[in-house]
């Protein structure tokens, strides 16, 4: 017996109430600026304890005197009894607004900062979980802890006190009616816990599923051209009835053992009813006790009753806060961006806006985590006024070179510098806190729904109208945009819906120029443009008087002809490549 009441200890110690109280202490994180409204709540949940436990007695006068156990003031007490229950349906409803407003708060506050702490978390680290999931524990699991701040320490103080007030008020009357009371506590603990083991497990099954199913539509969705177009709907819905058939399994699996448990509670707390039901009418028969307090005892004991069952079941929520709060802390606890050099790269920019930002990479080498070799000793530089390009193969490297620039991936080695022309003894390394000094076009399509002027002040909130048509004009945008009935105040859909993948492109370059940063990374940014709009394009970029570097990727040999130098990745390095090279493209 010692044995196993030490392997239990253990098991408690390790196990689900560790987890438990962990959860609680993270999450009281967010309750910290919110401890009077929680406190307030707490005291106002207290008040309607203690008025139910009040009209409980004065229910028992009032019975009292109707019977004619004693005299009392009939009118007076019923007059009590009416203005108690009115307030605690007062009391009861301030709870219900107060519980509302301060989950709302709180939820809105945990998701805007979990949706902060998400972004900047580490890109390489993050890259390796679906959008699917991260949206997921965003919004469900976000929620869940929320909810449980107020459904967990306040709801666990006011069951509690209704608990004690109850079985006190009962054991002052008679014992034994107290100790029938609480004849069904062993039996529905030993059930529950197996239940509580269960959906520790079916917890993290359900948000792992859901995760599938929120990552399976949201890129079908994203995707639906490609769908129609492959005329493949019917196997997305096979795929979907799929999903939804294994969380199905999973749901009436839990649901069968809860099921169960729930009756047995039940029938418990029926046959303990009776039992006191039946001992209430035998201490009356006797004249133990009055009519008016069998109905305390019967109240009271089915408050009791309600009130541990709710308790027992705060267990349930708690291990959904728990498996919640692990699934966030996953993310969360990844490396963070690191914006240390902040004002280092402001006092960069500020000294180059009138001469520009080279750049210089020198032996860089990198390894993703996979093992996979990109590069053991890439060098390139960069300068103010030149167009650099960089050609390769399909996997050589030449986005995961950009990225590095982006500091959204990490070399293991070698030198990645910005420096001003005149400043080169001073030079700044690449990081987080760089990325304000590049503008990015990737390849595919990166426009937002909404108007062309709300997707150009994306990037530059305080550009004005003649700002956006100049950078408009000068990615050679301005001339179909200027035809449409509303101009810049067009709105275009979800990935520029509306608009052909030449013009979208036009218009993510306008939005990089328009930032007016010193340096511009182009990602095979001018791929669907046809060969004469594309060196327009370019040729604007050059000839614009701001001291910008460019930097793009691109396989035409017309575009790799006018650039300042142009770099070929191959066997893991950088080689300048010749205009002899070049013209033998042609």
């Amino acid at each position: 017996m010692k044995k196993k009441m030490k392997h239990i200890l253990q098991r408690i110690n390790e196990g689900v109430l560790s987890d438990i109280w962990s959860s609680t202490i993270w999450v009281y994180q967010y309750a910290r600026s919110y401890w009077k409204n929680i406190i307030f709540y707490t005291v106002i949940g207290l008040s309607g304890s203690a008025i139910a436990v009040i009209i409980s007695l004065v229910s028992k006068n009032l019975v009292d005197i109707i019977t004619g156990y004693h005299t009392g003031p009939l009118i007076k007490t019923f007059g009590l009894f009416i203005g108690l229950s009115v307030a605690n349906i007062i009391i009861g409803q301030i709870s219900v607004y107060l519980s509302s407003r301060i989950n709302i708060q709180l939820d809105n506050e945990i998701k805007v900062d979990i949706f902060n702490k998400i972004l900047i978390t580490d890109w390489e680290s993050l890259n390796s979980y679906h959008t699917g999931d991260l949206l997921t524990r965003w919004n469900c699991d976000s929620s869940v802890i929320s909810s449980s701040i107020l459904n967990w320490f306040p709801n666990l103080i006011v069951n509690t006190f209704r608990f004690l007030a109850s079985f006190i008020i009962i054991m002052y009357y008679d014992t034994t009616f107290g100790i029938l009371a609480l004849a069904g506590l062993p039996v529905s603990i030993l059930v529950s816990r197996s239940l509580l083991r269960r959906m520790q497990s079916n917890n993290k099954e359900s948000a792992a599923i859901t995760a599938k199913i929120t990552g399976f539509t949201q890129e079908t969705f994203a995707n639906i051209q490609t769908i129609k177009a492959f005329d493949i709907i019917h196997t997305y819905n096979s795929k979907l009835m799929l999903l939804q058939k294994e969380a199905l399994d999973m749901r009436l699996r839990f649901q069968k053992l809860s099921m169960t448990t729930s009756i047995i509670i039940s029938l418990i707390g029926i046959v303990i009813a009776n039992v006191c039901y039946g001992w209430g009418i035998y201490l009356v028969w006797n004249g133990i006790i009055t009519y008016g307090t069998m109905t305390l005892f019967l109240g009271l004991s089915s408050s009791m009753t309600g009130n541990l069952n709710t308790l027992i079941s705060m267990f349930p929520n708690a291990i959904s806060l728990a498996t919640s709060v692990a699934r966030l802390k996953e993310i969360l606890d990844m490396p963070r961006d690191n914006f240390i050099d902040n004002d280092k790269v402001d006092q960069l920019l500020n000294t180059s806006k009138e001469e520009g930002i080279s750049l210089s990479i020198h032996n860089l080498s990198f390894i993703y985590p996979t093992g996979t070799t990109v590069f053991k000793s890439c060098s390139l530089v960069a300068h103010p006024h030149e167009v650099v390009a960089l050609k390769g193969a399909s996997g050589e490297g030449k986005t995961t070179l950009l990225r590095i620039l982006l500091a959204l991936l990490h070399p293991q080695g070698g030198e990645c510098k910005l420096y001003v022309k005149d400043h080169q003894d001073d030079p700044l390394s690449l990081s987080p806190a760089t990325r304000k000094l590049f503008s990015y076009v990737p390849q595919g399509n990166t426009m937002f729904s909404g108007t062309i002027a709300q997707n150009m002040r994306a990037i530059k909130t305080d550009a004005s109208e003649e700002d956006i048509m100049d950078a408009l004009r000068t990615a050679c945008a301005w001339e179909f945009i200027e035809k449409l009935p509303e101009g810049i105040h067009s709105i275009i859909g979800e990935r520029g819906g509306g608009l052909s993948e030449g013009q979208s492109q036009r218009l993510a370059i306008a939005r990089a120029l328009l930032c007016k940063t010193p340096i511009l990374i182009l990602d095979e940014a001018t791929s669907a443009l046809d060969v004469a709009t594309e060196l327009r394009v370019l040729k604007g970029i050059m000839q614009d008087e701001y001291p910008r570097t460019c930097i793009i990727t691109t396989h035409r040999p017309t575009v790799l002809k006018m650039c300042s130098r142009v770099y070929g990745i191959k066997d893991y390095s950088c080689q300048i490549i010749s205009d002899h090279e070049i013209d033998s493209l042609y």
